[in-house]
């Protein structure tokens, strides 16, 4: 039997070196040629495996640069695309705020416009929009001019004669301080008014068709002195009237009796009334006639003709709209009288210029919301009673205290009611005097619904009081503006005082 022969491959260099000893030399390069085999194979395997890292770092690093290429490609696009729409969006941006101004700005535009028409200026809101660029391409201004027309085309002029004029004194806020019983009750009772009846009243007219009007609509005065008469122009349904409110000063003797103590200006430009509280307070609101009236007016511009509100008759030995501007009590005369003694010795910081600088800024502010000024002289005096020195007197302090600080005034509102004179006309010495001091307007108190002249060197109009008295005594007097009834205050003691 043929002897097997081992194979060297799995023995250890001892046993394969025994073991190729006793091989022939066929066998050993039989051995020796396998053993080349597998050692190319596995240097091929080497060589592969070498190349397939070489291919794999090359592949990775070939990816990380193609990443990177593709991502700096895409920022740089992505850059340019976003720089791109980023102009584009603020392009449109500005366009679109550009046209939003635009729409903006014409309704702002159209706004006043209504406002114009809807206080009777009706020339004045047309000659706004027909005088806005791009008024021919522009419909809803076209139809809105067309509108006003219309409406002017139905005015009629008011015959000026048959203006009627009514008048308050300052609004009672707290009827429990006004009607408490004390010495100053039946005076407040027969010529105040509270502010429930006022602000009844108001809406009375203006629910009737009634619309405040300037006194300087009714007639102008010329710079040689003459008048001219002017014109009032309302659509059907309208019914003018000239609103006034006397001794707008809060004086002292009304302090701690339900009244405001002065106007102000607020934050927000208006005129408002402080008024102090029981524990000292101040409290700011709508408490007398002047903020009411405009408050109103903001809620129903058609209650005003062109912007008209009233007028405001001022004295001025208490100073004025509740400042203390007179000289007196600066200069302190021996003849001061004890309620501005107290005053002062209550207000040690008080300052003169302060005080006036504080009445002309409100005084300011009413006239641009279309409030006017008048004497009321300045010591409240009786002119058909007081002789002509007085009158010079009186008016001079008047001219000194209270006209720099609402910028003079034509207008003189008589008080106690009282009249230059009795007859039908003005002459005479007082007359000719106040119209030398400047003054065209003269306004006096009448009970008749109407009482207007119009002459060649004057203006005069008769007043109707709207308070206590002749609400209680003489309703029917009323009855054209509102029923008395429906607007007297519960709280009003009656019988009225009669006057006496």
């Amino acid at each position: 039997m043929k002897e097997k022969k081992s194979t060297p491959e799995k023995d250890g260099s001892g046993a394969r070196k025994e073991t190729l000893e006793k091989i022939t030399e066929q066998e050993r390069e039989e051995y020796y040629r396998e053993r080349r085999r597998q050692r190319k194979l596995l240097r091929q395997r080497q060589v592969r495996r070498r190349k397939m890292m070489i291919l794999g770092a090359t592949a990775v690093i070939s990816l990380v640069v193609v990443v990177g290429a593709v991502r700096g490609i895409t920022g740089f696009v992505a850059g340019r695309i976003s720089e791109a729409d980023k102009a584009e969006t603020a392009n449109q941006e500005q366009a679109g705020n550009e046209a939003q101004q635009q729409e903006n700005a014409q309704a702002d535009l159209l706004a006043q416009a209504d406002l114009l028409a809807a206080q009777y200026d009706y020339d004045a809101a047309v000659a706004l929009l027909e005088g806005s660029e791009g008024y021919q391409e522009n419909t809803q201004f076209q139809e809105a001019v067309q509108g006003y027309q219309e409406t002017k085309a139905t005015c009629q002029s008011w015959p000026l004669e048959e203006v009627t004029h009514v008048f308050y004194h300052t609004l009672i806020k707290d009827t429990s301080k006004a009607f408490d019983g004390d010495y100053k009750e039946a005076d407040y009772n027969q010529v105040m008014t509270t502010i429930d009846e006022f602000n009844k009243i108001t809406q009375t007219m203006y629910d009737r068709g009634y619309v405040m009007v300037s006194i300087y609509d009714m007639a102008t005065a010329n710079e040689d002195g003459t008048m001219t008469p002017g014109e009032i122009l309302l659509p059907p349904g309208k019914i003018p009237f000239v609103l006034s409110q006397d001794d707008c000063c809060y004086y002292h003797y009304m302090d701690g009796d339900g009244y405001a103590s002065k106007l102000i200006v607020d934050e927000e430009g208006k005129v408002r009334n402080e008024y102090i509280e029981d524990d000292g307070t101040v409290s700011v609101g709508d408490y007398d006639v002047v903020p009411l009236i405009d408050r109103f007016v903001e809620e129903h511009p058609d209650f005003s003709y062109r912007g008209a509100k009233g007028i405001v008759a001022l004295t001025g030995y208490n100073g004025i709209l509740g400042y203390r501007t007179d000289i007196s009590y600066q200069t302190r005369p021996d003849d001061l009288d004890q309620d501005k003694v107290e005053w002062l010795d209550n207000h040690p910081d008080f300052d003169l210029e302060t005080e006036r600088e504080g009445a002309k800024k409100v005084a300011e502010a009413m006239k641009a919301e279309g409030w006017l000024f008048a004497s009321h002289t300045w010591g409240h005096q009786n002119v058909g009673q007081i002789d002509l020195d007085h009158l010079k007197t009186d008016t001079g302090k008047f001219q000194e205290n209270v006209d720099p600080l609402i910028g003079g005034t034509d207008i003189i509102i008589f008080a106690f009611g009282t009249d230059l004179t009795a007859q039908e006309d003005y002459s005479g010495d007082k007359f000719e005097y106040l119209k030398s001091a400047g003054y065209d307007y003269y306004c006096n108190v009448d009970s008749s619904q109407y009482f207007v002249q119009i002459r060649d060197r004057y203006f005069r109009q008769g007043r109707r009081n709207l308070d206590g008295y002749r609400m209680y005594y003489n309703p029917e007097l009323l009855e054209d503006l509102f029923v008395a009834s429906e607007v007297f205050d519960p709280a009003r003691p009656t019988p009225v005082p009669p006057m006496s």
